[in-house]
């Protein structure tokens, strides 16, 4: 029996203001990001950069299997053999569903369970941001932390 080789991909995208005065107006919350948009960009991406080919040999393998609103983060798994080809995808990317995005690998791994302990890591980050951010960190503190607990369980629930 031959195993399948995996590469996990951990991506932040990382939304940037557009220019359109229309699309300011528009909050971001009518128009979230979820992991179908991006399968669908990346898709798009591998079309455009690297034709059928590279869609076929990318297409049956790509998959994202977690994607948080909150942090933006997002993991993707590809085949071993194609990751190049994913990971020149996710950076060629500029928008999803017409939010202007900037796309940023923060590790690459070719086991799930490091991809997790990476996520669970760069989440906390973000979340430590967030909170340095805020005037009032009592306010925010129990959401943040209900945040923190649910999104490591989601995290530690995938499986390859």
């Amino acid at each position: 029996m031959v195993r399948f080789k995996n590469r996990w991909l951990l991506v932040e995208f990382v939304e940037t203001s557009t220019m359109d005065a229309s699309a300011e107006k528009e909050s971001l919350s009518t128009r979230p990001l979820d992991g179908r948009l991006i399968y669908n960009a990346l898709r798009d991406s591998v079309v455009t950069n690297f034709g059928d080919t590279g869609w076929g040999a990318v297409g049956m393998s790509l998959n994202v299997k977690y994607f948080s609103p909150l942090t933006n983060l997002c993991i993707i798994r590809v085949a071993r053999d194609q990751h190049r080809i994913a990971w020149g995808a996710v950076t060629l990317l500029t928008s999803i569903h017409d939010v202007r995005v900037i796309p940023r690998v923060i590790h690459v791994s070719g086991t799930i369970k490091h991809t997790q302990l990476s996520a669970i890591a760069h989440n906390r980050e973000v979340i430590a941001r967030f909170r340095t951010k805020l005037k009032n960190t009592a306010l925010h503190h129990d959401s943040y932390d209900d945040y923190l607990a649910r999104s490591t369980r989601e995290i530690e629930a995938l499986h390859d």
